[in-house]
């Protein structure tokens, strides 16, 4: 369905002492939500500690000032404040959501957290814990080792080709002084992205900003290693006694401020991003039922992108599906979408646009993204114009410039047969 008439998110840039945010007003609700960040993440792992970051983002809230985990814990429930960090491949965030009244004490925790961490011995034994448990499970399982071994081969020696959370080894490795290595180079005042959302007034969010972000060392976080072109692999196949056969295939992308991106979206959606409606989803499974999903999309990272998509089929037909997967490619490659196909993934898109705006912190989520990829304050609300304007040819035209499948790359963790 078509995006109602009228839809829009007002956008407000607020700026105050050197710091710029920009701000989705709504008093609906008593709640604020804001979302920060910086370039980054775990490209500033230091050598042998990978996870340092992400780790150090789980550390932050367990505990600051003169708070112990339990007692800072205690005091964001008591108002029903929500605090978080995270860490991606190249970005490092944080976000709190908080009733009006609170506010204030958010604030004040958030502050704490970026400031003063106290990485207690206790704190850090049970968060190291945890995350080498968590790495243990993402990367032993068949399509984590697929992943693993997927990536290293598309990007070698860039950050982009490491996992983000570390392996169980490079945990093992992190020191509270790696932890604070990262901390002193990723969070400044300068480089910071701010957005906000919800019952905040433009002069109340300029006064907070720098009460916020005021206290955080001048400077600025090292400038992110460019994305090199991916490398192309072939086949490779990662022994793995299973019944099953998890598949991870991809090639270059395109970069995130390309002019056509969004014709990319629509070329991949039609082909593998729509559910039960992607052709492949339609051809692989509905039609030969050799998966029970498979799915590619664009997967944004250091400015660029990487076409990437997984299935998991019975080792037996391995070589089935992937001959219909390069099939599939090359169709989709030549001929680009038809007309109806493009239709219902437009028109998907832009009736489907008003979900991203729920709520405050998925608001300010957007904006924060919006601001990371350099898109202008009107980019939502002329979004479902451009997408209309797309024509078939146009669209065509990034099918064949997008999907090479000479170049397709594929890593098999199992025991595949009829490669």
């Amino acid at each position: 369905m078509p995006a109602p008439a009228g839809f829009s998110l007002p956008i407000q840039v607020v700026k105050a002492q050197g710091f710029t945010a920009w701000l989705a007003e709504d008093h609906s609700i008593p709640v604020v939500s804001l979302a920060w960040g910086w370039d980054g993440g775990a490209s500033l792992d230091p050598e042998g500690q990978d996870g340092a970051t992400s780790m150090l983002s789980s550390l932050l809230t367990e505990g600051a000032g003169n708070l112990d985990a339990l007692a800072f814990v205690d005091a964001a429930r008591d108002q029903a404040i929500g605090i978080g960090f995270d860490a991606d491949r190249d970005s490092f965030d944080g976000n709190l959501r908080a009733l009006k009244p609170a506010l204030p004490r958010a604030v004040e925790l958030a502050r704490m957290a970026m400031t003063a961490p106290r990485f207690d011995e206790e704190a850090v034994a049970r968060i190291r814990t945890r995350a080498i448990a968590g790495a243990r499970q993402a990367l032993e399982s068949p399509r984590g080792r697929a992943g693993r071994a997927f990536w290293a081969a598309a990007f070698p020696g860039h950050p982009a080709g490491r996992p983000a959370n570390g392996t169980a080894d490079s945990i093992a490795a992190i020191t509270v002084d790696g932890m604070k290595a990262v901390l002193g180079r990723q969070v400044h005042r300068e480089g910071l992205l701010v957005a906000a959302s919800g019952a905040i007034t433009a002069a109340e969010l300029a006064a907070l900003l720098p009460e916020l972000f005021g206290a955080l060392p001048a400077g600025t976080p090292p400038a992110l290693p460019a994305l090199p072109a991916f490398t192309g692999f072939g086949t490779q196949v990662v022994p793995v006694s299973a019944t099953q056969s998890s598949v991870i295939f991809g090639q270059q992308g395109i970069p995130v401020r390309d002019p056509d991106w969004e014709v990319a979206q629509v070329v991949m959606r039609v082909f593998s991003g729509g559910g039960f409606s992607s052709r492949l989803m339609k051809s692989i499974r509905e039609e030969r039922g050799l998966t029970y999903g498979i799915y590619a999309g664009l997967d944004s990272l250091f400015r660029g992108s990487a076409l990437v998509g997984s299935a998991a089929t019975a080792n037996a037909r391995v070589g089935e599906m992937l001959a219909l997967l390069r099939e599939e490619w090359q169709r989709m490659a030549e001929g680009g979408p038809t007309q109806q196909e493009m239709d219902d993934a437009i028109s998907f898109l832009t009736g489907s646009q008003p979900l991203q705006f729920t709520d405050s912190r998925s608001i300010a989520g957007t904006l924060l993204a919006m601001r990371r990829n350099d898109r202008p304050l009107d980019w939502l609300e002329k979004r479902p114009e451009r997408l209309r304007a797309i024509g078939r040819d146009r669209a065509a035209a990034m099918a064949a410039r997008l999907l090479k499948p000479d170049a397709l790359s594929v890593t098999i963790a199992g025991q595949p047969e009829g490669l």
